[in-house]
This record gives structure tokens, C-alpha cells and sequence, in this order.
């Protein structure tokens, strides 16, 4: 029992550090590096979790328009959004 749950948190790390299936894997980063630097005081970190919050909206909604129009992946992948936001000029969030 113990040795599937350890599998599967694995498995669930590797899904979260994967650059073709979390887009927002650089906020993520900054907003915990930025606990560790403030010991943990939330309040300081502030901007950092907005940003982190509206990548993961923005990739969300991309997500769901994919979805709509049958396209796959659901999920662009790393290369995918690096052009399409090179074609924006950059991050919007």
C-alpha cells in the first residue's frame, strides 16, 4: 500500500514539473522561492501568487478553448506557448 501511494505521488511530481503540462512552472518557482527568502510570510509574496494565479487562468482558458474545438493536445506544449506568446509580445499576466 505504501509503496503505490509513493508511486503515485511520483508520478504526480514528474506531471507538475513537466514543462508541456504546467505552463506556469516559473511562477510556481518564484512564489516558493520567495516563502523560503520571507520565511514563509505570505503577505510578502503577494504579487508573486496573483501572477502565479492568473497564469494558471489564462493557461486554463486556452485549455478550454482547445477542448471546444477538438483540438490536441488540450494543453499546448512548452514550444507551443512559447510561440504563442511571442506572437502576443509576451506574457499578459
Amino acid at each position: 500500500m505504501l509503496e503505490s501511494i509513493s508511486i503515485r505521488m511520483d508520478k504526480n511530481v514528474r506531471k507538475v514539473r513537466n514543462q508541456d503540462s504546467n505552463p506556469c512552472i516559473d511562477e510556481s518557482d518564484a512564489s516558493q522561492k520567495c516563502l523560503s527568502l520571507n520565511s514563509y510570510d505570505k503577505s510578502l509574496c503577494y504579487d508573486y501568487f496573483v501572477r502565479y494565479k492568473n497564469c494558471r487562468k489564462y493557461w486554463q482558458n486556452i485549455l478550454v478553448q482547445r477542448r471546444r474545438e477538438g483540438v490536441k493536445p488540450d494543453m499546448p506544449t512548452a514550444a507551443e506557448r512559447q510561440e504563442m506568446l511571442d506572437a502576443i509580445g509576451g506574457k499578459p499576466y
